[in-house]
């Protein structure tokens, strides 16, 4: 429990839910609360690989002051030290398989009391918890205000896997798929563009090694059989805030600050950017 003890050591701050008036289901974030926010935030995000839980964790880390800590960013650094760990999590990775409790643990205590030592206060995690194991554990330890769960239809979350690329040269991320799928009896049309790189980029684009459609795949099914029972956890507590993405990243964006109430946010500007 070394690990776990570790863990504890990330400041909590008082839990906030926020119910709608006409279910139990959360409600969006009332202004005075979001606008009080500040550094103390903890706050998780879910949703399928690929839906683009980085993007959007990113960006409320700029707007809110606090860090992102995004596991699968934590599993590559350990992957690209060639220590002891690497080979086994290479493995597993390159099978589309989620990563032991223990590993992501590990690599998130070590994080945790990194940011506790330059006065980090408050967090917002990407791609933790996966399983209903590690958010009865997360719960037990740090209290978790909201969690934002992404929702995108599955043909579009496979487009948007295998556009990914990244400039081998500047780190910067982008995506050729041009994802255009038309209305049908169930769902609205929905129109994502591409996110091209600069033209010095365009030539040092590099995609990653499990970025196939296989794994992909495998990472889905995976998701929707370990990952969609947390979703019904944080449910229950009333911490979850469903959204659904409407479109393409400068749409979704301003649809999601609108839900959290912090579309009048002063830093909103420079945060999209």
């Amino acid at each position: 429990m070394a690990v776990v003890q570790r863990l504890v050591r990330a400041k909590s701050t008082t839990i906030r839910r926020f119910y709608s008036s006409s279910s139990s289901e959360i409600g969006a974030v009332s202004p005075s609360t979001a606008s009080s926010y500040g550094r103390n935030v903890q706050w998780v995000f879910l949703g399928c690989p690929g839906v683009g839980k980085g993007t959007y964790a990113s960006r409320l880390s700029k707007l809110l002051g606090v860090p992102h800590i995004a596991t699968g960013d934590l599993v590559r650094d350990e992957l690209s030290t060639k220590g002891p760990l690497s080979s086994q999590l290479s493995e597993i990775v390159n099978q589309g398989k989620l990563v032991s409790d223990h590993f992501i643990f590990d690599l998130l205590s070590k994080r945790l009391e990194a940011g506790e030592a330059k006065g980090e206060l408050g967090f917002i995690l990407d791609g933790f918890p996966r399983t209903i194991r590690q958010a009865e554990i997360l719960e037990g330890v740090t209290n978790i205000d909201l969690v934002i769960n992404l929702k995108l239809r599955e043909e579009a979350l496979l487009a948007k896997c295998l556009g990914r690329r990244t400039c081998r040269q500047c780190g910067g991320n982008y995506n050729v798929a041009c994802i255009d799928i038309k209305a049908d009896n169930e769902n609205p049309a929905m129109y994502m563009p591409p996110l091209l790189p600069p033209s010095h980029c365009a030539s040092k684009l590099i995609k990653r090694s499990d970025d196939t459609e296989e794994v992909v795949k495998e990472r889905l099914r995976v998701y929707n059989e370990k990952s969609r029972p947390v979703e019904e956890f944080y449910r229950k507590r009333g911490k979850l805030l469903e959204f659904d993405l409407p479109g393409g990243i400068s749409e979704s964006w301003t649809k999601l600050l609108q839900l959290l109430n912090l579309d009048d946010h002063e830093d909103k500007r420079s945060a999209a950017a």
